[in-house]
């Protein structure tokens, strides 16, 4: 399943979910707000920033902030859920 990094006031993660829903993609989401771990873990993929929504899957993370519907196909398609 697709852990999915996020917080409460993030467009950028509404639009995200929304996408992954509606390709039937299950994802865990993970408010790094209330999870000091999660932020921790969102921060060591993203060059010490707290970039949301990060994506991870498999051990393959990825942030998708200033998301793009391109971007996120290109990274399904890389971990294997295209």
């Amino acid at each position: 399943m697709v852990k999915m990094y996020t917080t409460s006031w993030c467009g950028d993660c509404r639009v995200t979910k929304r996408t992954l829903e509606s390709k039937g993609i299950a994802f865990e989401e993970i408010d790094i707000e209330h999870d000091p771990a999660a932020a921790e873990i969102v921060m060591k993929a993203n060059n010490g920033k707290r970039s949301v929504p990060t994506l991870e899957y498999n051990g393959q993370a990825a942030s998708m902030s200033g998301f793009s519907r391109a971007k996120l196909d290109a990274w399904l398609n890389e971990v294997g859920l295209a």
